[in-house]
């Protein structure tokens, strides 16, 4: 039997939806109440919910929000975190059946009478659909219920497990605006099923609210001739991939007709629906995951490394001639085999595991154009890049990715020396591609342009694609630093998030030669203030309740990490500049990981 909750009726809801506006978290939070005078229940259809199970319900999902940063601050990641863990608590704990969790009223009554707080930490300054229960699909807790409910499959170990594979605005488009198909849980599971199955932004680029909006819309149109609800799972499943395939293939057209011919655009499709180490699961025995192997010059701290191993590549021997830098990659991967020396007196003889490995890839030292280096500056430089190039002769990999200064790659004042290496590589049967990626379209919170050369033997090069930018918002100093920022009680962290809420300026790790560790020139720095941060050095701890709140803050070297995409367990060697400046030389693993997906898919694509 259901439990019947209380109601709370229009008029009144409108009312304390308006005085709730001028209230803060606090004391939003002192007027929480699981009963009000203006409250009603139906006549029948189930008991009564208890005052304790109402208090019970509260405490776990303040619970939840808590662990989201509640009261102090959100994030993005959080917040889809903390959604997709409401839905299934409300779901799973709240014993509604479909007829009363269609009730407006019930959920304005949870919004604004038992959780008021959590619904406006959740959406500060809300629209009246978020609180009052007039679209529950955009309810801050209703719209939640009926995820689930569409979602929810009870024989397995995970009933919601499929709560993750689609956003909030996907979700709208299946259950609200296209009720014809949201009906249907049946229909719904084997849609996020198949979604699931492709690997849509890793390997097409391709924006999921476009595509998904194409593929109901073919849906829709087989609606009349087909009984969703009727055909059995695996079936209905096999329908839908074959949907799916139509849909992305028109949608990659009409993004990228004009670059990918009729061929490439087939290569892309068939790669994303054959899955990438990124976005598929452990597979069955049976199909294993497709693994490569990698030689990573100029090491450094594992950026480039660690991104390439998220997307299939396992490399085989890393070399750098810092041996903080090679401490670090002891540290953090014990598996891997690492050289510490120079890569000038690197013989791939001493080594034949390198012989024939599907990628040779490396983060080289900043060259100088040759019309701007009239000292010789960068001598060494210029023998470490022509050392990694020729290093192909020898080792004959299926592939090449450089990375150094965007300026390398658009900059007419270095068209000698790109002339150079792209009639190189011809010679050795490798075709070549140039371009700069901005980290900030791939996930990292910092405008850094990175400037990269991959370069292919066929068939492999027929199939390669630059990855497309993500097509969700983009992460921002904010997002990523907040939880750190407020974690030690600094009253200030809600105001500086506030100030910090856009991508940061490149982290400049500076020259092995040149002072202590800080966030680079003049420019940066200021840069970094307008962000409430100071530049000037690095921190040794987090803000405190005693940190001024309107002071700038300086960061942590785990911060510095954070903004570089590392992942928090990923360990530096060395004193605070040392370690430094490995953060600031890193590529961020996240847009390694974009790169080296595209790479991974043409290796899969090819048949040699």
């Amino acid at each position: 039997m259901s439990q019947l909750y209380p109601r709370l009726l229009p008029d009144q809801a409108k009312g304390l939806y308006t005085e709730h506006g001028d209230l803060s978290l606090s004391e939003l939070r002192s007027r929480s109440r699981t009963s009000h005078d203006s409250a009603v229940y139906v006549a029948t259809g189930g008991d009564r919910v208890s005052e304790q199970r109402l208090e019970e319900l509260r405490d776990a999902v303040e619970t939840l929000a808590r662990e989201a940063g509640y009261p102090d601050s959100s994030s993005r990641s959080g917040n889809a975190d903390f959604d997709q863990r409401l839905a299934a608590l409300l779901h799973s704990t709240m014993g509604l059946v479909p007829a009363e969790a269609a009730s407006r009223e019930v959920w304005a009554f949870l919004s604004l009478i038992l959780m008021p707080d959590i619904a406006y930490w959740r959406y500060p300054s809300p629209t009246r659909d978020r609180v009052l229960g007039t679209d529950l699909t955009r309810h801050v807790f209703g719209r939640m219920w009926w995820r689930a409910q569409l979602v929810h499959s009870p024989e397995d170990e995970n009933p919601y497990a499929s709560l993750r594979i689609l956003g909030e605005a996907a979700f709208d488009q299946i259950y609200a605006r296209r009720t014809a198909l949201g009906g249907s849980p049946h229909l719904v599971k084997a849609i996020l099923t198949v979604w699931n199955e492709v690997a849509l932004a890793e390997l097409t680029g391709l924006n999921e609210r476009d595509t998904l909006r194409d593929f109901l819309k073919r849906l829709l149109r087989l609606a009349p001739f087909v009984s969703f609800d009727s055909i059995e799972s695996s079936a209905l499943e096999d329908e839908l991939r074959a949907t799916l395939r139509e849909s992305v293939s028109a949608v990659l057209t009409q993004a990228r007709g004009a670059e990918l011919d009729a061929t490439q655009v087939k290569t892309v499709v068939d790669a994303a629906f054959a899955g990438s180490p990124l976005a598929q699961a452990p597979p069955a025995p049976s199909a294993p995951v497709r693994r490569f192997t990698s030689l990573e010059l100029c090491a450094g701290a594992g950026g480039q490394a660690l991104g390439l191993e998220r997307a299939g590549f396992d490399p085989l021997l890393l070399i750098d001639n810092k041996p903080h830098a090679c401490e670090t990659l002891a540290l953090n991967r014990p598996q891997w085999k690492v050289q510490c020396g120079d890569l000038l007196a690197f013989d791939p003889e001493d080594h034949p595991e390198t012989l024939n490995v599907d990628l040779v890839s490396g983060g080289l030292p900043r060259l100088l154009s040759t019309a701007s280096a009239s000292r010789g500056d960068d001598t060494e430089e210029r023998k470490v890049f022509e050392t990694a190039v020729n290093l192909i002769e020898t080792i004959r990999p299926k592939a090449l990715l450089l990375e150094n200064i965007p300026d390398f790659i658009d900059k007419p004042t270095y068209e000698p020396e790109r002339r150079a290496i792209e009639s190189f590589l011809d010679s050795e049967g490798y075709r070549v591609f140039w371009q700069v990626l901005d980290a900030v379209d791939f996930g990292v919170p910092q405008n850094r342009r990175c400037g990269f050369l991959v370069a292919m033997v066929e068939p492999y090069a027929a199939g390669f694609v630059w990855p497309l930018p993500l097509p969700q918002p983009l992460s921002t100093v904010a997002g990523t630093l907040g939880p750190s920022m407020s974690a030690g009680g600094w009253p200030g962290s809600t105001r500086w998030m506030a100030g910090a809420s856009s991508p940061g300026p490149t982290l400049v790790g500076g020259s092995d030669n040149r002072g202590g560790a800080d966030l680079g020139p003049t420019g940066s720095k200021k840069a970094w203030l307008n962000l409430g941060v100071d530049g000037n050095s690095l921190a040794d701890a987090l803000p405190t309740a005693t940190t001024p709140i309107d002071a700038p803050v300086k960061l942590t070297l785990a911060q510095t990490a954070l903004l570089q995409s590392f992942p928090e367990d990923w360990s530096f060697a060395g004193g605070k500049t040392k370690a430094y400046r490995q953060i600031g030389h890193a590529l961020p693993p996240s847009l390694a990981t974009a790169v080296g997906t595209a790479i991974a898919a043409a290796l899969s694509c090819g048949k040699r």
